[in-house]
Protein backbone atom coordinates (compact mmCIF):
# COMPACT_ATOMS: atom_id res chain seq x y z
CA UNK A 1 0.00 0.00 0.00
CA UNK A 2 2.88 2.44 1.47
CA UNK A 3 4.43 1.79 -2.60
CA UNK A 4 0.86 2.73 -4.37
CA UNK A 5 0.73 5.78 -2.18
CA UNK A 6 4.00 6.58 -3.56
CA UNK A 7 2.96 6.05 -6.99
CA UNK A 8 -0.07 8.45 -6.33
CA UNK A 9 1.67 10.71 -4.71
CA UNK A 10 4.24 11.65 -7.52
CA UNK A 11 1.57 11.24 -10.28
CA UNK A 12 0.19 14.23 -8.33
CA UNK A 13 3.25 15.86 -8.29
CA UNK A 14 3.99 18.80 -10.91
CA UNK A 15 7.35 17.54 -11.80
CA UNK A 16 6.22 14.55 -12.65
CA UNK A 17 3.85 15.99 -15.36
CA UNK A 18 6.96 18.44 -16.42
CA UNK A 19 8.71 15.30 -17.07
CA UNK A 20 5.85 13.43 -19.12
CA UNK A 21 5.36 16.50 -21.35
CA UNK A 22 9.17 16.90 -21.57
CA UNK A 23 9.41 13.74 -22.78
CA UNK A 24 6.47 13.83 -25.30
CA UNK A 25 7.81 16.99 -27.10
CA UNK A 26 11.31 15.56 -27.28
CA UNK A 27 9.47 12.86 -29.57
CA UNK A 28 7.51 15.06 -31.26
CA UNK A 29 10.64 17.02 -32.14
CA UNK A 30 12.64 13.99 -32.86
CA UNK A 31 9.84 12.71 -35.18
CA UNK A 32 9.45 16.18 -36.98
CA UNK A 33 13.30 16.76 -37.29
CA UNK A 34 13.25 12.89 -38.71
CA UNK A 35 10.90 14.20 -41.39
CA UNK A 36 12.31 17.63 -42.24
CA UNK A 37 15.74 15.75 -42.93
CA UNK A 38 13.85 13.55 -45.50
CA UNK A 39 12.23 16.07 -46.80
CA UNK A 40 15.45 18.08 -47.29
CA UNK A 41 17.15 15.42 -48.77
CA UNK A 42 14.24 15.57 -51.57
CA UNK A 43 14.71 19.18 -52.64
CA UNK A 44 18.33 19.04 -52.30
CA UNK A 45 18.34 16.14 -54.76
CA UNK A 46 15.63 17.80 -56.64
CA UNK A 47 17.73 21.06 -56.96
CA UNK A 48 20.75 19.23 -57.97
CA UNK A 49 18.83 17.85 -60.76
CA UNK A 50 17.71 21.21 -61.69
CA UNK A 51 20.83 23.10 -61.55
CA UNK A 52 22.48 20.34 -63.39
CA UNK A 53 19.64 20.66 -65.97
CA UNK A 54 20.12 24.05 -66.12
CA UNK A 55 24.15 24.26 -66.53
CA UNK A 56 23.58 21.42 -69.27
CA UNK A 57 20.83 24.12 -70.94
CA UNK A 58 23.27 27.24 -70.81
CA UNK A 59 25.96 24.76 -72.17
CA UNK A 60 24.17 24.31 -74.99
CA UNK A 61 23.34 28.06 -75.58
CA UNK A 62 27.08 29.02 -75.42
CA UNK A 63 28.17 26.38 -77.94
CA UNK A 64 25.38 27.56 -80.35
CA UNK A 65 26.34 31.15 -79.94
CA UNK A 66 29.89 30.43 -79.94
CA UNK A 67 30.24 31.40 -83.80
CA UNK A 68 28.59 35.00 -83.33
CA UNK A 69 30.50 36.04 -80.59
CA UNK A 70 32.67 39.09 -82.08
CA UNK A 71 30.67 38.82 -85.48
CA UNK A 72 30.81 42.68 -85.98
CA UNK A 73 34.25 42.86 -85.59
CA UNK A 74 34.46 39.43 -88.04
CA UNK A 75 32.29 41.19 -90.53
CA UNK A 76 33.86 44.79 -90.26
CA UNK A 77 37.05 42.77 -90.63
CA UNK A 78 36.26 40.60 -94.03
CA UNK A 79 34.53 44.09 -95.69
CA UNK A 80 38.97 45.36 -94.58
CA UNK A 81 40.03 42.34 -96.31
CA UNK A 82 37.78 42.67 -99.30
CA UNK A 83 38.54 46.12 -99.93
CA UNK A 84 42.23 45.26 -100.06
CA UNK A 85 41.89 42.91 -102.54
CA UNK A 86 39.78 44.53 -105.17
CA UNK A 87 41.99 47.68 -104.61
CA UNK A 88 45.06 45.38 -104.88
CA UNK A 89 44.92 42.36 -106.89
CA UNK A 90 42.06 43.47 -109.37
CA UNK A 91 42.62 45.91 -112.01
CA UNK A 92 41.14 48.97 -112.69
CA UNK A 93 41.73 49.52 -116.44
CA UNK A 94 43.32 47.05 -119.45
CA UNK A 95 46.28 48.64 -119.43
CA UNK A 96 47.53 47.92 -115.88
CA UNK A 97 46.68 43.79 -117.13
CA UNK A 98 48.63 44.69 -120.47
CA UNK A 99 51.99 46.31 -118.18
CA UNK A 100 51.62 43.08 -115.30
CA UNK A 101 51.77 40.76 -119.14
CA UNK A 102 54.44 42.25 -120.73
CA UNK A 103 56.20 43.10 -117.08
CA UNK A 104 56.13 38.98 -116.43
CA UNK A 105 57.23 38.38 -120.23
CA UNK A 106 60.09 40.45 -119.82
CA UNK A 107 61.39 39.19 -116.16
CA UNK A 108 61.23 35.71 -117.62
CA UNK A 109 63.11 36.27 -121.25
CA UNK A 110 59.56 35.27 -123.40
CA UNK A 111 57.84 36.86 -125.91
CA UNK A 112 54.06 38.01 -126.02
CA UNK A 113 52.90 37.76 -129.32
CA UNK A 114 49.05 38.13 -128.91
CA UNK A 115 47.02 39.30 -126.12
CA UNK A 116 43.42 39.23 -126.95
CA UNK A 117 40.67 40.18 -124.37
CA UNK A 118 36.94 38.62 -124.40
CA UNK A 119 33.79 39.84 -123.21
CA UNK A 120 32.95 37.72 -119.95
CA UNK A 121 29.41 37.71 -118.30
CA UNK A 122 28.30 40.83 -116.42
CA UNK A 123 28.06 40.61 -112.95
CA UNK A 124 27.17 43.09 -110.25
CA UNK A 125 30.45 42.50 -108.30
CA UNK A 126 33.16 41.16 -110.65
CA UNK A 127 32.91 40.35 -114.02
CA UNK A 128 35.55 37.76 -115.46
CA UNK A 129 37.63 38.99 -118.51
CA UNK A 130 39.28 35.93 -120.44
CA UNK A 131 42.50 36.76 -122.20
CA UNK A 132 43.90 35.21 -125.25
CA UNK A 133 47.23 34.91 -125.37
CA UNK A 134 50.13 33.81 -127.17
CA UNK A 135 53.84 33.60 -125.86
CA UNK A 136 57.06 32.36 -127.36
CA UNK A 137 60.44 31.38 -125.84
CA UNK A 138 61.88 28.62 -124.20
CA UNK A 139 61.07 25.81 -121.73
CA UNK A 140 62.16 27.10 -118.49
CA UNK A 141 60.97 30.72 -119.94
CA UNK A 142 57.58 29.82 -120.20
CA UNK A 143 57.54 27.76 -116.59
CA UNK A 144 58.64 30.30 -115.21
CA UNK A 145 55.94 32.67 -117.27
CA UNK A 146 53.39 30.51 -115.89
CA UNK A 147 54.84 30.75 -112.57
CA UNK A 148 54.81 34.10 -112.53
CA UNK A 149 51.33 34.23 -113.82
CA UNK A 150 49.98 32.25 -110.64
CA UNK A 151 51.87 34.70 -108.33
CA UNK A 152 50.82 38.03 -109.43
CA UNK A 153 49.45 40.23 -107.49
CA UNK A 154 47.42 40.48 -110.17
CA UNK A 155 44.68 38.22 -109.88
CA UNK A 156 45.43 35.75 -113.01
CA UNK A 157 44.50 32.44 -113.42
CA UNK A 158 45.46 30.12 -115.88
CA UNK A 159 42.54 28.08 -117.93
CA UNK A 160 44.24 26.20 -120.12
CA UNK A 161 47.05 26.23 -122.43
CA UNK A 162 48.23 24.12 -125.75
CA UNK A 163 51.83 23.99 -127.68
CA UNK A 164 50.96 25.27 -131.02
CA UNK A 165 54.32 24.98 -132.24
CA UNK A 166 58.50 24.48 -132.22
CA UNK A 167 61.59 25.48 -133.88
CA UNK A 168 64.94 24.20 -132.34
CA UNK A 169 64.94 25.22 -128.71
CA UNK A 170 61.85 27.71 -129.26
CA UNK A 171 58.13 26.82 -128.58
CA UNK A 172 55.00 28.89 -129.78
CA UNK A 173 52.68 28.58 -126.48
CA UNK A 174 48.71 29.30 -126.58
CA UNK A 175 47.03 30.80 -123.18
CA UNK A 176 43.74 30.62 -121.87
CA UNK A 177 43.91 33.13 -118.84
CA UNK A 178 41.05 34.86 -116.52
CA UNK A 179 41.44 37.87 -114.27
CA UNK A 180 38.55 39.99 -112.97
CA UNK A 181 37.36 43.53 -113.39
CA UNK A 182 34.46 45.62 -112.01
CA UNK A 183 31.86 45.08 -114.32
CA UNK A 184 31.71 49.51 -114.99
CA UNK A 185 35.32 48.69 -115.90
CA UNK A 186 35.44 45.36 -117.98
CA UNK A 187 32.88 47.21 -120.42
CA UNK A 188 35.41 49.11 -122.34
CA UNK A 189 37.00 46.22 -123.93
CA UNK A 190 40.16 47.28 -125.88
CA UNK A 191 40.66 46.19 -129.34
CA UNK A 192 42.62 43.03 -130.68
CA UNK A 193 46.49 44.11 -131.35
CA UNK A 194 48.08 40.58 -132.10
CA UNK A 195 50.87 40.43 -134.21
CA UNK A 196 50.05 39.48 -137.69
CA UNK A 197 51.96 36.06 -138.53
CA UNK A 198 54.80 36.94 -140.42
CA UNK A 199 55.09 35.12 -144.32
CA UNK A 200 56.89 32.90 -144.58
CA UNK A 201 58.09 32.76 -148.09
CA UNK A 202 59.40 36.26 -147.55
CA UNK A 203 58.35 37.60 -150.20
CA UNK A 204 56.37 40.43 -150.86
CA UNK A 205 52.92 40.31 -152.60
CA UNK A 206 52.75 40.92 -156.26
CA UNK A 207 50.56 43.25 -157.74
CA UNK A 208 50.65 42.65 -160.87
CA UNK A 209 49.59 39.28 -160.41
CA UNK A 210 48.72 37.76 -164.15
CA UNK A 211 46.16 35.65 -163.21
CA UNK A 212 44.49 38.57 -162.16
CA UNK A 213 44.98 40.31 -165.05
CA UNK A 214 43.70 37.68 -167.21
CA UNK A 215 40.60 37.54 -165.02
CA UNK A 216 39.90 41.41 -165.37
CA UNK A 217 40.42 40.78 -169.29
CA UNK A 218 43.37 42.63 -169.83
CA UNK A 219 46.26 41.91 -172.21
CA UNK A 220 48.66 39.62 -171.02
CA UNK A 221 51.82 40.75 -170.46
CA UNK A 222 53.58 37.95 -172.58
CA UNK A 223 53.84 39.62 -176.38
CA UNK A 224 53.83 36.39 -178.31
CA UNK A 225 50.92 35.70 -176.96
CA UNK A 226 49.34 38.74 -177.59
CA UNK A 227 50.29 38.41 -181.19
CA UNK A 228 49.43 35.14 -181.54
CA UNK A 229 45.63 36.12 -180.24
CA UNK A 230 45.44 39.28 -182.53
CA UNK A 231 46.85 37.25 -185.80
CA UNK A 232 43.72 34.57 -185.97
Amino acid sequence: MSNFSDVKEQLRSPLTWHAVVAVLLFVVVLVLGIRVAFDWIDVSASKSDELLKRQTQLLVLENRTAPLRGLDKKVELSRTEIKDFLSKRVPSNYSTIAVHLGNIAVKNSVRLTRVAYGKGKPSDSLTEVPIDASVSGDYTGMLRFINGLERDENFFVVRGMALTGQQGGTVNLRLQVSTWMRPGDAANVPEDKSEKPEDKTGMPEDKNDQSSDKGKGGKSPNPAANKSKGGI
